[in-house]
């Protein structure tokens, strides 16, 4: 009875792991309002491709800017975001990742694929960017600037978690007390084992030490998703004086964006790192 309980146990939670690798799809409608848009497919590294929007300014472009989306998104999630860029006369390019949006489908996603569609979007602008990722985007955001350093001016982490195994109980939890309780331990110690106990080489605050380039952290305060000791651990671990943190009051996990002094912030912060010639 017992070993056979524990047999279903197993089995379900192998069940259950393929399914948060596939589920949930939560694609938004958002698109972008500004400057001249191209609407175009770039190559993915399997063989497969990737939906892309380029926005150029009107006028002069002041650089690049490559926007991630998070898990279950789309590049629509990150127009609002751009869209505060466009008007400070910056270049926006923003994708969706495989498997997600219109772009190719691919099994088994994860930060470091995420991580490879991004670099196939700066391989495709061929010139070094501001990098915004949020969310699972964000995590991937921090593994292209760790592999990439040349091709990153400015790094942009919105809703971000620092340790890829507290982050994902954290998320399990928030999702189903239950599920975080008696299953995910198991999904999570499942995810270990296929990824070669590889998880603690791609935690943001494991990557950070190595990635000396100005940091604007993003994080709502009731973020559910990833709490706020997330963002607080994750500054301190970016070399002393490169990583600042933005606390957006009352916002979760995705809505940091929506506060008033988020476009001030954003301002300020491409002022003094990026000024104006």
């Amino acid at each position: 009875m017992i070993v056979g309980g524990c047999i279903i146990y197993l089995l379900l939670t192998l069940y259950f792991t393929y399914l948060v690798h596939q589920l949930p799809r939560k694609p938004v409608h958002d698109t972008p309002d500004w400057g001249k848009v191209l609407d175009t497919r770039i190559p993915s590294k399997d063989g497969g491709s990737l939906e892309v929007w380029r926005v150029e300014p009107e006028g002069s472009s002041r650089g690049i800017v490559v926007f991630a989306h998070g898990w279950s998104r789309n590049r629509d999630r990150m127009v609002g975001r751009a869209r505060i860029f466009g008007k400070m006369g910056f270049t926006t390019v923003i994708h969706s990742a495989r498997d997600h949006g219109n772009s190719s489908p691919h099994r088994f996603m994860n930060a470091p694929h995420f991580a490879e569609d991004i670099e196939a979007v700066l391989n495709w602008v061929n010139e070094p960017v501001l990098l915004y990722g949020h969310s699972a985007g964000a995590a991937a955001a921090v593994i292209v600037a760790n592999r990439n350093p040349d091709k990153i001016k400015l790094l942009f982490l919105e809703g971000c978690y620092a340790k890829t195994r507290e982050a994902l109980l954290s998320l399990y939890r928030g999702y189903n007390r239950l599920f975080g309780i008696f299953f995910a331990p198991m999904v999570v110690l499942w995810i270990e084992i296929f990824y070669k106990n590889s998880l603690d080489s791609i935690s943001p605050a494991n990557l950070a030490p190595n990635i000396d380039l100005p940091v604007l952290i993003i994080h709502g305060e009731r973020n559910q998703n990833f709490p706020l000791n997330h963002a607080w651990r994750l500054r301190d671990s970016f070399p002393a004086g490169r990583a600042e943190l933005f606390v957006a009051r009352n916002s979760d996990h995705s809505s940091s964006n929506l506060k008033p002094g988020y476009p001030r912030v954003i301002q300020a912060f491409v002022g003094r790192h990026l000024p104006q010639s």
